[in-house]
């Protein structure tokens, strides 16, 4: 039989029974909304985990001398050709800088503890890292010789010091020997994890390093403006800077690098297991209809309707339903991404929210392949479902059908 007139009659039959593929469709559409919308927060969970990671003083690639990150001195250090920017078309590009990372102790009238001290030039450092979105009480470093310290909140609070006092610096010269120096706070950055707060204080490049006794930097950190461009600027700076080991954020941040992965695996298992148990759903549903339907079926078979096409018009039904309730779920999570486009505050949860690395605000993150993602899985397993109900139709005698 023709496949649009078998079209035609499936559609008629949908109408024929409007309250239970009325309840099979807004099964589908819910299915199929919250699909959509649970992955759209993963995603935002999963990027923000990345910028988390580029943020923190990473970028997508970093410049670092072999055996830094085991020994991570100013030994370690490696001077910059005269001149260099990285060879990256400014459409990829965000931004570089040039910093000294080293450990040093800090020390209080009252406390000591110890740090990782860095020098920074503050107006690129702004521009691809956190410090471009922290608040700071008193006054962010003015630039590069700037030789006043910024230190986090929580650092201070542990030192118990404030802006505008001293506080002592300890750390290995570039000679081996210890170096001191006082500084006096300029501001107290206020960070999105205390973690930051402890770990890291800031100061102008240039003073740090006479301290030091250098004029070499530890490392390199260059921001893209998409993470695909990545592989393109590595080769450049293997290029640029050979001897230098050029290394992306996930192999620096390899926990995080995990957890990226581990948001893709867990929507893929998000989507089978939610559709699975919608297709179970469906094959009951098409069952009980094929059984209210035997005299239907056997009438059909009486008149001349060959099996091929009792099977494809089972299938057609089972599908029109899929498809309704595909286009309406998905149109339905579309708008309660547009809806919750502004994030979802947690900040009730900050402690707990923390400790996982989130932040307090859990912006959605769309993705259309992951749309289609849904679609294609929704319809192949609306015809997975039918497969079973049609079996069972083209398995009814014409003779027993119209006797019962």
């Amino acid at each position: 039989m023709p496949l649009l007139l078998l079209s035609r009659l499936g559609w008629r039959n949908l109408w024929r029974y409007r309250r239970r593929n009325l309840m099979l469709f807004t099964a589908i559409m819910v299915a199929v909304a919250g699909c959509v919308l649970i992955s759209a927060l993963i995603r935002g969970y999963q990027y923000d985990m990345m910028d988390d990671a580029i943020d923190n003083l990473t970028g997508n690639l970093k410049v670092l001398a072999p055996g830094y990150r085991a020994d991570p001195s100013i030994a370690r250090g490696f001077r910059v050709p005269p001149a260099f920017a990285p060879d990256v078309p400014p459409a990829e590009l965000v931004g570089w800088t040039e910093r000294v990372r080293v450990p040093a102790v800090v020390i209080s009238e009252r406390e000591t503890r110890g740090v990782t001290l860095i020098g920074i030039d503050p107006a690129e450092e702004r521009a691809i890292s956190f410090l471009g979105s922290v608040a700071i009480r008193g006054d962010a470093l003015a630039g590069p010789d700037d030789g006043r310290i910024l230190l986090g909140r929580e650092l201070a609070r542990q030192l118990d010091t404030d802006v505008g006092r001293r506080i002592v610096v300890m750390t290995q010269g570039a000679d081996g020997r210890n170096r001191e120096a006082g500084f006096r706070v300029a501001g107290l950055y206020d960070a999105a994890g205390t973690a930051i707060e402890k770990a890291y204080a800031f100061t102008g490049i240039r003073p740090f390093q006479a301290l030091l006794g250098t004029d070499a930097v530890t490392e390199i950190s260059v921001r893209l403006r998409d993470d695909e461009f990545g592989p393109h600027a590595d080769a450049e700076l293997r290029k640029d800077l050979s001897g230098l080991e050029v290394l992306d954020w996930r192999t620096l941040e390899p926990q995080a690098a995990a957890m990226f992965q581990l948001a893709d695996a867990a929507i893929l298992i998000w989507f089978v297991v939610l559709l699975l148990a919608l297709a179970f759903g469906l094959v009951n549903t098409l069952i009980t209809a094929v059984l209210e339907r035997v005299r239907e079926f056997g009438m059909l078979r009486a008149l001349g309707m060959r099996r091929g096409a009792i099977v494809a018009q089972v299938v057609i039904e089972s599908v029109l339903i899929v498809l309704a309730g595909l286009a309406v779920g998905i149109a339905v999570g579309l708008a309660l991404v547009a809806y919750f486009s502004a994030g979802i505050d947690l900040s009730r949860w900050a402690a707990g929210i923390e400790l996982a690395g989130m932040r307090n605000k859990l912006v959605p993150h769309l993705m259309w392949h992951d749309v289609a993602a849904v679609g294609s899985l929704a319809v192949a397993l609306g015809l997975f479902a039918s497969a079973y109900p049609a079996w069972r139709a083209v398995r009814i005698e014409p003779l027993d059908a119209l006797r019962r």
